[in-house]
């Protein structure tokens, strides 16, 4: 029997906001414990939340850059449960009136593109933390998250593989990002995701029992989880079992998910509308206003970097996957490089020297890297030298021209002194040269790689080439 798999995220995004969703507490991360606090995220009795407009903005962006539904008439609700961590015992949130309504993202997964559905978007405050003794057997409740602005997004259950999951998840990260609403950073929870999963019978319209897993804090880990979910559903399935709907924690260390809780139909959350809030009513000239400060989007850039810079998909995709890898390209190509070359560089040397850091760490700004293939495209040194002219950038923020100059390493285009070289390696490997003559040109690699050795790199290989072919041509 074969299965078709679906499944659906739950992301959420903490929102990039100085202060909190209903008071003026810093969102900063990493503050001590409970300093950044008042009554109001407290929880204190007789106190009253004030909407951040920030908050809503941001909401509004994020809605129209997937071509969502703005519900100008929305409401917050009171999402009722508890938990050490949420002080008031309950969550303001939304219900049945969200700001966002329906709306779309496309996803490419191996040349095939598809469309995922956004069931809605909601805001919503976030819980705090507790932070369990790695000596004790107790845990400590920092307060500091509490009311920190989220952005839920719900997508519908149209994603087919763990793949797609994973694309869904990179477009809608990168989204937040271009928009600047969200710092995406999944290590510190601003960019959190939960997934539901099921499998049923290819043809089978029903869905089958879903798990949800949570837990995850990596693209990777997201992948690796739904792909270990699908192949332990598949086999319950087989053997003639029944999969259990429950709530699962991903374990990336082990590998595997373990039973967190049972999860029925639905929760008892007795949801009403927010007493203390009032109804959101946004304006169309509102939405206009957002509208205007929307950049350009991930897919438009990519479709305007093929057009404009003549590059592939591939390195289109890739350059516009973060808007500052995007930034710093078109910066470079602005500051006289070739748009390709570039291309090539930052998808190769650039993005190794950064080992998974943000291009915005790099020492090496654009103009620095453009005069540095201007200098290969000169001739002035060789793409070997290149290289390691740019790891020493990378390290230590010089100019090229400095580097260069500082380590003497300006390529030998001088022809009389390479032809003397030439002639001495030609005369102290005859064995070579004679097979080379008798039709083994692949040995034109060894003598310029002898060249190499002796000029510490620095030889001109088109003039090397040219000058060993007309000597070793000569009987």
């Amino acid at each position: 029997m074969e299965f078709e798999t679906v499944i659906g995220l739950e992301i959420h995004a903490q929102l990039k906001t100085k202060s909190k969703i209903f008071c003026g507490c810093s969102t900063t991360f990493g503050a001590p414990p409970n300093s950044n606090t008042c009554p109001v995220c407290l929880g204190m009795p007789g106190v009253l939340p004030v909407l951040n407009k920030k908050v809503v903005e941001f909401a509004i962006k994020m809605g129209l850059a997937t071509g969502s539904v703005i519900n100008r008439y929305n409401q917050f609700a009171r999402k009722n449960y508890f938990y050490p961590d949420l002080p008031k015992g309950y969550q303001t949130s939304q219900f049945d009136l969200p700001i966002v309504g329906s709306g779309s993202v496309e996803i490419d997964v191996d040349g095939v593109r598809r469309t995922i559905g956004v069931t809605r978007m909601h805001m919503e405050e976030d819980a705090g933390k507790l932070i369990h003794d790695a000596l004790e057997p107790v845990s400590h409740v920092d307060l500091n998250r509490t009311g920190t602005p989220l952005l839920e997004i719900v997508s519908e259950p149209d994603i087919r593989s763990p793949k797609e999951a994973s694309a869904y998840l990179k477009k809608i990260h990168s989204l937040l990002r271009y928009l600047d609403i969200c710092d995406g950073n999944m290590q510190e929870g601003s960019f959190r995701c939960d997934a539901n999963i099921s499998l049923r019978p290819i043809g089978q319209k029903e869905f089958g029992t879903r798990t949800e897993l949570k837990n995850m804090n990596s693209f990777k880990n997201v992948q690796n989880a739904l792909e270990y979910e699908v192949r332990r559903q598949r086999d319950i399935l087989l053997d003639g079992g029944e999969v259990v709907q429950e709530t699962l924690l991903w374990d990336p260390d082990r590998n595997c998910s373990e039973p967190m809780r049972g999860k029925e139909d639905a929760h008892d959350y007795r949801y009403f509308p927010c007493p203390d809030l009032v109804p959101v009513e946004i304006s169309e000239e509102w939405i206009e206003e957002v509208r205007l400060t929307l950049p350009e989007l991930p897919d438009e850039r990519k479709s305007r970097f093929i057009a404009e810079f003549d590059l592939p998909e591939y390195d289109a995709t890739l350059l516009t996957s973060e808007r500052e890898i995007a930034d710093y390209f078109e910066a470079t190509v602005q500051s006289g490089g070739k748009p390709k070359k570039i291309s090539n560089w930052m998808m190769t040397e650039l993005l190794r020297e950064l080992k998974g850091e943000s291009i915005t760490s790099c020492k090496v700004a654009p103009d620095q890297l453009a005069a540095l293939l201007l200098m290969v495209q000169e001739n002035t040194i060789s793409g070997k030298i290149a290289k390691t002219v740019f790891q020493e950038m990378m390290a230590s923020g010089e100019t090229p021209e400095f580097i260069v100059k500082d380590q003497n390493l300006l390529q030998v285009s001088d022809e009389g002194e390479l032809l003397m070289l030439v002639k001495e390696i030609i005369s102290a490997n005859s064995s070579q040269a004679e097979d080379f003559r008798n039709g083994k040109t692949k040995l034109m690699g060894f003598f310029v790689g002898q060249l190499m050795q002796k000029t510490k790199g620095k030889a001109n290989p088109k003039l090397a080439n040219e000058l060993f072919l007309k000597e070793l041509s000569q009987e």
